[in-house]
């Protein structure tokens, strides 16, 4: 049976903000949190990095949103949602959501959270995108009870916290490998072991082309991809120190033959060269061929002199390296990974018995992760289907 909807904004009033004049002192560092894009990292608006003084307040077209509201973005950060846990006031990138009728707000939350796909999808803009306030107030609202709302708000909310237990378990184990990783080795630019420093290009694999950018142009049009054969992995299946074994484009065997040079190998390390700029792991994949796409950067090391792990590791756990080598370099913002910059690079050599001692020891963790990974992303997979039933009126 198909629950009955109501617009949306037939039961909120929306509420939106404003930005103080930044060039009045006087207007900013007071008692009043503001809140922006940035400050939503979780569903729970608990602290703002800005704040602005009584005058701002009065100066400028912001609000101030009693605690307890859902607020949104309606720009740049589309698909988020959190409710306030203090009064706040709000820049122009934000709306808040103020009940007017029968509204359960966690039930609201959750509501925003499950078309937060959706809402993205539908945001326009030559730079920075947005969506209009009219889309939200004809979004379809489950016409149900206050009751039943509440009701399917504590499920959600028991699912969600379950799920984020599982989150923060996979971060404190990235955080140990962390730990590990600076105690053994220490910070590569102090270099306190005294770990001779040699050039990339010293430790890569001979047999192969040892650092590869993907192919481009005419070497793998749109057109060659097909719905099924060879993987040719993407930017999204490099993840921070995580790769994601489920491909999205192929190619057939003919064509793999000709880009042998781009072939990844499970222990090789995939860096990514546009968007998330230096993200990296090593490729665990399943499949016996693959190759990287245009926008990947694969390294073949030399594993008797240098370990992924330890190469992947020095940069992961210490991202302002990726940060310096983006300052020492001239020319574009992604050409510090092209082959001829990244084979130069200088780096900290520790010795082979350390490297496979803390290969052991990642190893080991990373089973634990892995394991942990899989429950999560049954978590995940299993809180939007418990949404959609939700909201559908069939929990």
């Amino acid at each position: 049976m198909t629950t009955q909807t109501i617009p949306l904004g037939d039961l909120v009033e929306i509420k939106g903000g404003g930005t103080p004049s930044r060039t009045v002192s006087e207007f900013w560092n007071g008692n009043i949190p503001w809140a922006t894009v940035k400050d939503f990292k979780s569903t729970a608006l608990d602290a703002t990095e800005e704040s602005i003084t009584l005058e701002g307040l009065k100066r400028s077209a912001t609000n101030i949103i009693p605690s307890g509201n859902v607020i949104i973005p309606t720009r740049m950060a589309v698909g988020k949602a959190a409710i306030n846990s203090v009064d706040m006031a709000i820049n122009q990138d934000l709306k808040a959501l103020l009940p007017k009728g029968k509204i359960d707000k966690r039930f609201l939350l959750h509501f925003l959270l499950a078309k937060g796909e959706f809402l993205e999808g539908q945001a326009q803009g030559a730079t920075v995108k947005g969506i209009k306030l009219d889309l939200l107030r004809t979004l379809p609202f489950p016409a149900l009870r206050l009751d039943e709302q509440r009701r399917i708000a504590v499920i959600l909310d028991k699912a969600d916290a379950i799920r984020r237990k599982r989150q923060q378990a996979l971060a404190l184990a990235d955080d140990f490998l962390k730990s590990v990783f600076l105690e053994m080795f220490g910070d590569p630019i102090i270099n306190p072991h005294g770990f001779v420093r040699e050039k990339v290009r010293l430790h890569l694999d001979g047999s192969r082309t040892g650092i590869q950018s993907g192919p481009f142009g005419a070497a793998l049009k749109k057109h060659e991809y097909v719905d099924a054969g060879v993987p040719v992995w993407g930017v999204e299946n490099v993840q921070h120190n995580f790769f994601v074994d489920v491909p999205k484009l192929f190619i057939t065997d003919e064509k793999y033959q000709e880009l042998l040079r781009y072939s990844v190998k499970s222990g090789d390390v995939l860096i990514s060269r546009a968007g998330t700029v230096g993200r990296m792991c090593i490729a665990t994949t399943s499949h016996q061929r693959s190759i990287i796409s245009t926008n990947l950067v694969r390294v073949a090391l030399n594993p008797d002199s240098l370990t992924s792990h330890y190469f992947v590791s020095l940069f992961t756990y210490l991202p302002g390296r990726i940060g310096a080598l983006k300052a020492n370099n001239k020319d574009d913002a992604f050409t510090f990974l092209n082959p001829k910059t990244l084979r130069e690079l200088e780096i900290p050599i520790p010795d082979m018995t350390r490297q496979i001692e803390f290969l052991k020891i990642a190893q080991k963790t990373k089973r634990a992760i892995d394991i942990q990974s899989q429950h999560v992303d049954g978590l995940d997979d299993l809180f939007a289907a418990l949404s959609q039933r939700a909201f559908r009126g069939e929990l």
